[in-house]
């Protein structure tokens, strides 16, 4: 692959990456501990991430287990996850930390699957920005290269922004199926 078409093609894939990181936030009706990824917990006057803290477990298909290895940052811990934006309210019984995810109802679902999709669009437009942005860098460089390779790299840029759309769009059907499937 041409360097100059490179540096797109891993800008572009690190979108993806970001997409598919936000998708592992959005709950579908299982508990992932991934929702878990953006909370911070207060030890020791550092913020540090959740799964630094304690052990975190799904003991059943809608239930999160963590169990701090510190009993004194329960506390903590449920005031991170009740000022977060999940939206489960935490139990715990001193030595152990529960959230139950409770089941999706239809129209939460319908909502989840407008939020993924508002997300790939996001993702689409940062992609094709990406695109733009190479397309302007090419024709600033044609006075040292010619014309053919300019239209040359500009339709290997469009090549390569096609299949990052497609994987936006599999990515974005995957999880609306997941959203949806009770």
């Amino acid at each position: 692959m041409n360097e100059k078409i490179k540096i797109y093609d891993e800008k572009m894939q690190k979108t993806i990456d970001h997409l598919e990181a936000d998708y592992q936030g959005i709950r579908a009706g299982r508990a992932n501990p991934h929702v878990l990824d953006r909370l911070r917990v207060d030890y020791y006057g550092t913020p540090t991430p959740i799964q630094q803290v304690g052990n975190v477990t799904i003991p059943e298909a809608r239930m999160i287990q963590i169990a701090p290895w510190e009993k004194s940052l329960i506390k903590e811990i449920e005031k991170a996850i009740l000022a977060s934006d999940i939206g489960i309210t935490p139990s715990n019984d001193g030595s152990v930390i529960r959230l139950v995810f409770p089941e999706l109802t239809e129209e939460r679902r319908k909502d989840l699957v407008k939020e993924v999709k508002k997300k790939a669009e996001e993702c689409k437009v940062a992609v094709r920005n990406i695109r733009r942005d190479g397309n302007e860098a090419f024709k600033k460089i044609a006075k040292e290269i010619s014309e053919d390779e300019v239209k040359q790299l500009e339709e290997e840029l469009q090549k390569i922004t096609d299949k990052y759309i497609k994987e936006v769009d599999k990515l974005t059907e995957a999880k609306s199926a997941e959203i949806l499937t009770v």
